[in-house]
């Protein structure tokens, strides 16, 4: 039998946006498509709908890493992702064991999870409740977190500790200096972006389904995961909340062995419903 189909309600919000100053020049009200998984025990995962669009992916050159180039035009294809990082409470509802956590407390995001675990964990919630729970595409991650934006970060030109959780001892142009909070903070404690997602800049790494390559050379340009034989290591984006600014943009990304376990690094789900 086929999975009830979820029940798409919308979620109107706000989004601000910064000027290098750090300093707010617009706010943006927004609506997103959203349902609710019913987990276990009155324990819930929010999802939020992405919709399909032609994104430049990468940096431009004397931009970012080297291993953020060539830019090239992706087309990203309708899905879900999680409003959230996973939290421990919505991994202990579905998995019914915890992970040795080094901030352990049930509403903060779930962190020292492998990419393995995090597999383990889409499965889980595949079973539950019949629809392709998954890892998303390092491309669907980055279209995500712009949300029709071309700047460093979502927010504009900068980021301030006011909006997402790093290391804000360290600046990126000219917003004022902010603080390190040395351990990640709940799930919306920060405005979200334009697609009414939090914490896509800062608080926990998140893990991709792709491979790491060395850059984008040969990366497929439909938005898919893009796979090797021998990978490996595995992508994670976003940055942390141990981070420096530069280090949580939008196009940043790192390698890491899929059986590593950090107090840096989480995970976020993603669904392609069939049409």
């Amino acid at each position: 039998m086929p999975p009830t189909p979820p029940v798409i309600e919308y979620h109107e919000f706000e989004t601000p946006t910064v000027d290098d100053q750090g300093q707010i020049i617009r706010r943006q009200a927004c609506r997103a498509a959203r349902f609710v998984e019913d987990l276990a025990g009155g324990v819930t995962l929010e999802m939020l709908a992405i919709p399909p669009s032609l994104f430049t992916m990468g940096s431009a050159p004397h931009a970012g890493y080297e291993d953020e180039r060539p830019q090239r035009p992706v087309s990203i294809k309708a899905f879900f992702l999680g409003r959230f990082s996973v939290t421990q409470r919505q991994w202990l509802a579905l998995m019914r064991t915890k992970l040795p956590c080094r901030f352990p407390d049930p509403d903060l995001p779930l962190e020292r999870v492998s990419w393995d675990d995090s597999r383990r964990f889409c499965r889980r919630l595949e079973r539950l409740t019949g629809r392709p729970y998954r890892l998303p595409a390092e491309a669907e991650w980055e279209y995500a977190c712009r949300a029709h934006t071309a700047t460093p970060f979502h927010f504009g030109a900068t980021l301030t500790t006011d909006l997402a959780n790093y290391v804000g001892e360290h600046l990126f142009a000219g917003e004022p200096r902010g603080i390190y909070r040395h351990g990640t903070t709940r799930p919306g404690s920060f405005p979200p972006n334009a697609f009414g997602l939090h914490d896509m800049h800062g608080n926990l790494w998140e893990w991709c389904a792709d491979a790491w390559h060395a850059d984008y050379t040969g990366a497929p340009l439909d938005g898919s995961a893009w796979e090797s034989r021998d990978a490996a290591f595995r992508v994670v984006r976003g940055g942390s909340w141990h981070e420096t600014p530069n280090h949580c943009r939008s196009a940043v990304r790192l390698k890491y062995d899929p059986a590593e376990r950090d107090e840096f690094i989480g995970l976020r789900v993603a669904l392609t419903l069939p049409a």
